[in-house]
């Protein structure tokens, strides 16, 4: 009878937890987010991504992350502990629906250009990030990503301060050199 019980009450909690419950409005948990991230969805912070056009299942991917501490990275720690599930859905949707960022204003040098052209094509990157960088599904939108960013974050999957839910952008960056980082940021922050 006790084990009737107890699995009763777990169905309950299960069945209670399992039904959608409305969150607030996106905007409103996001007011503190875009200060850094940018109302328009190009960030003007140093080191903060822009989230604009980013796709939705990625968003969500590391929102969780950060919630659950998968992710350190504060104040983004912070900021997701208390949202739920829904509150990440609605603001991974929320994002992924702002304008992409723009392409920076510098066109670039085009001998830089065409190096990363050719370590995009010889480490695949557009495979999964697609041909104009526009991410897809849990990859992320790398097209016209603040510089500075782009660069600090090639560098942490690298030397592993930063990761993924898989070790794939670890291994793909192993053979790749400093310098070649670079010339990959420098390239993604200007496609056209």
């Amino acid at each position: 009878m006790r084990r009737i019980a107890k699995t009763g009450s777990f169905l309950a909690l299960f069945l209670t937890s399992a039904l959608p419950v409305p969150a607030a409005d996106p905007g409103e948990k996001l007011a503190p987010c875009l200060a850094c991230h940018g109302a328009e969805g190009q960030s003007e912070t140093e080191n903060v991504p822009s989230l604009g056009a980013q796709p939705a299942p990625y968003t969500v991917i590391q929102l969780f992350m950060f919630r659950e501490k998968m992710r350190v990275a504060e104040p983004m720690n912070e900021m997701a502990k208390e949202l739920s599930d829904n509150d990440l859905q609605s603001i991974a949707d929320f994002c992924a629906k702002q304008p992409a960022p723009k392409p920076s204003a510098d066109p670039g040098d085009p001998a830089r250009l065409e190096r990363a052209r050719a370590l995009v094509e010889q480490n695949h990157c557009n495979v999964c990030h697609r041909p104009d960088f526009s991410g897809q599904n849990n990859v992320p939108r790398l097209a016209d990503q603040r510089e500075d960013y782009l660069l600090k974050t090639l560098r942490d999957y690298k030397n592993g301060a930063r990761r993924g839910y898989d070790a794939s952008m670890a291994e793909v960056l192993q053979p790749v050199d400093d310098a070649q980082l670079t010339e990959l940021a420098h390239y993604l922050a200007r496609l056209r």
